[in-house]
Protein backbone atom coordinates (compact mmCIF):
# COMPACT_ATOMS: atom_id res chain seq x y z
CA UNK A 1 0.00 0.00 0.00
CA UNK A 2 1.36 3.44 -0.61
CA UNK A 3 0.10 6.59 0.32
CA UNK A 4 0.90 9.05 -2.07
CA UNK A 5 0.73 12.16 -0.15
CA UNK A 6 4.21 10.87 1.79
CA UNK A 7 5.64 8.42 -0.44
CA UNK A 8 5.55 5.84 2.07
CA UNK A 9 3.65 2.55 2.71
CA UNK A 10 1.64 1.67 5.18
CA UNK A 11 0.99 -0.94 7.15
CA UNK A 12 -2.14 -2.64 8.13
CA UNK A 13 -3.41 -3.62 11.55
CA UNK A 14 -3.38 -7.38 10.67
CA UNK A 15 -0.35 -7.20 9.31
CA UNK A 16 1.54 -5.63 12.75
CA UNK A 17 -0.65 -7.55 14.86
CA UNK A 18 1.03 -10.62 13.03
CA UNK A 19 4.25 -9.49 13.10
CA UNK A 20 3.70 -8.46 16.79
CA UNK A 21 3.01 -11.94 17.64
CA UNK A 22 5.71 -14.12 15.73
CA UNK A 23 8.15 -11.80 17.57
CA UNK A 24 7.06 -12.54 21.12
CA UNK A 25 6.66 -16.96 20.23
CA UNK A 26 10.52 -16.33 18.54
CA UNK A 27 11.24 -14.70 21.43
CA UNK A 28 9.74 -17.47 23.95
CA UNK A 29 11.64 -20.17 22.03
CA UNK A 30 15.11 -18.25 22.18
CA UNK A 31 14.34 -17.79 25.93
CA UNK A 32 13.82 -21.94 26.58
CA UNK A 33 16.56 -22.94 24.16
CA UNK A 34 18.89 -20.69 26.66
CA UNK A 35 17.34 -21.91 29.41
CA UNK A 36 18.14 -25.66 28.22
CA UNK A 37 21.43 -25.04 27.59
CA UNK A 38 22.55 -23.63 31.21
CA UNK A 39 24.87 -25.98 33.13
CA UNK A 40 24.14 -27.77 36.35
CA UNK A 41 25.79 -26.35 39.05
CA UNK A 42 28.29 -28.64 40.93
CA UNK A 43 27.30 -30.86 44.34
CA UNK A 44 30.35 -29.23 45.93
CA UNK A 45 29.23 -25.14 44.70
CA UNK A 46 25.37 -26.34 45.90
CA UNK A 47 26.26 -27.32 48.78
CA UNK A 48 24.87 -31.22 48.48
CA UNK A 49 24.60 -33.84 51.10
CA UNK A 50 23.96 -37.53 50.88
CA UNK A 51 21.42 -36.90 54.45
CA UNK A 52 18.04 -34.82 54.86
CA UNK A 53 18.37 -31.56 56.38
CA UNK A 54 15.86 -31.78 58.95
CA UNK A 55 12.35 -32.70 57.18
CA UNK A 56 13.94 -31.31 54.03
CA UNK A 57 14.99 -33.57 51.45
CA UNK A 58 15.15 -34.05 47.36
CA UNK A 59 12.52 -36.71 47.75
CA UNK A 60 10.22 -33.23 48.41
CA UNK A 61 11.78 -31.26 46.73
CA UNK A 62 10.41 -29.34 43.75
CA UNK A 63 13.76 -29.74 41.63
CA UNK A 64 14.13 -33.66 42.15
CA UNK A 65 13.84 -35.87 39.02
CA UNK A 66 13.12 -39.32 39.86
CA UNK A 67 14.97 -41.60 40.72
CA UNK A 68 18.18 -40.07 41.00
CA UNK A 69 18.82 -36.47 39.40
CA UNK A 70 18.01 -33.15 39.84
CA UNK A 71 16.97 -30.25 37.46
CA UNK A 72 19.63 -27.70 38.91
CA UNK A 73 22.69 -30.34 40.29
CA UNK A 74 25.23 -32.11 38.38
CA UNK A 75 25.53 -35.71 39.05
CA UNK A 76 23.74 -38.61 41.10
CA UNK A 77 21.73 -37.21 43.65
CA UNK A 78 19.84 -39.34 46.68
CA UNK A 79 16.23 -38.95 47.47
CA UNK A 80 17.58 -38.55 51.11
CA UNK A 81 19.59 -36.14 50.27
CA UNK A 82 19.51 -32.07 50.46
CA UNK A 83 21.47 -29.07 48.85
CA UNK A 84 21.50 -25.05 49.03
CA UNK A 85 18.49 -24.56 46.25
CA UNK A 86 16.08 -26.75 48.33
CA UNK A 87 12.32 -26.07 47.54
CA UNK A 88 9.34 -27.53 48.88
CA UNK A 89 6.63 -29.09 46.19
CA UNK A 90 3.41 -27.30 46.26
Amino acid sequence: MSNSKYGSQTISRRAALTGTALGFVLAADAAITCASAQQKLSQAAAKYQDQPKGQQSCAVCANFQPPNACRFVQGTISPQGWCLLFAAKT
